[in-house]
């Protein structure tokens, strides 16, 4: 991936939820090749372990820390600052950080077999596996959506003055539409050609709705149980943060192949 680079510049980094799993792969595959990567975390103690368990490596003084809970607008002010005043611009942006959303029964879901059976946990009967609250429900949706717009709109200005912006958002499978019970939703965010921050936002309101008159139903989550390594997890999203300036843009991707949202 190292020829990937398209210029001798050094090229700077940030990624979200990077203490542990995919994220703290993204940083170790980025920083072995050159980029100088800027590993975030909510928490102070667990991103300095992080950045520990990196010394000794030849890529470690690529890896620098800083404290970020993608919630907290004064959080990413700060690191938008601290970016500005180091670096100057960013080169990529990782947006990794997510949550679950529900409580889990761990025990519970070891001993379904999840990660052994179907893909998509279709095998599962999730009733007493998971628990969801509204209030999880909005603490899922203030990190997972509104945090990935948020770094992106503080951190667009310092992207633009990169020669070879990136911004790569990741999911999981749980991201396609088919996992959409609501045909109306599914319209509304399949339609690229007039999708707005508005519609989505008015999808996400609606979401929180139904939710209050208990009309949905838990899903997804990993929980260690995944079906790919960290490393093969990371891999993707490293790939296409250092893809040519003429490389693919604004699609989706299940491992490395172009997928449809659907």
């Amino acid at each position: 991936m190292a020829e990937e680079i398209s210029s001798s510049k050094k090229r700077y980094a940030i990624v979200t939820g990077a203490n542990k799993g995919i994220g703290y792969g993204i940083c170790r595959q980025l920083a072995s090749n050159g980029i100088t990567v800027v590993l975030t975390a909510r928490n102070l103690k667990r991103g300095l372990e992080a950045i520990e368990s990196f010394k000794g490596l030849d890529f470690f003084d690529n890896i620098v820390f800083h404290q970020l809970d993608v919630v907290d607008p004064s959080s990413i002010a700060s690191l938008a600052e601290f970016i500005r005043i180091h670096y100057g611009r960013l080169d990529i942006l990782v947006n990794n950080a997510g949550i679950g959303g529900v409580d889990v029964d761990v025990d519970a879901l070891r001993a379904s077999g999840y990660g052994s059976g179907g893909p998509d946990g279709s095998h599962i009967d999730w009733n007493g596996i998971l628990t969801e609250t509204y209030d999880l429900a909005v603490e899922c949706l203030q990190t997972n959506y509104y945090g990935a717009k948020r770094m992106i709109e503080a951190f667009l200005p310092l992207l633009y003055l990169s020669d070879s912006p990136r911004i790569v958002n990741v999911s999981s499978s749980m991201g396609k539409l088919k996992h959409i019970p609501s045909e109306w939703a599914k319209g509304v965010l399949n339609d690229s050609g007039n999708l707005t921050e508005e519609r989505v936002d008015e999808v996400v309101n609606e979401f929180l709705k139904d939710f209050k008159e208990g009309s949905l139903k838990a899903k997804d989550v990993n929980f260690n149980t995944g079906h790919l390594t960290v490393e093969e997890g990371a891999e993707s999203p490293v790939r296409l943060a250092l893809l040519p300036d003429d490389g693919s843009s604004g699609l989706f991707f299940v491992r490395n192949e172009v997928s449809s949202f659907e």
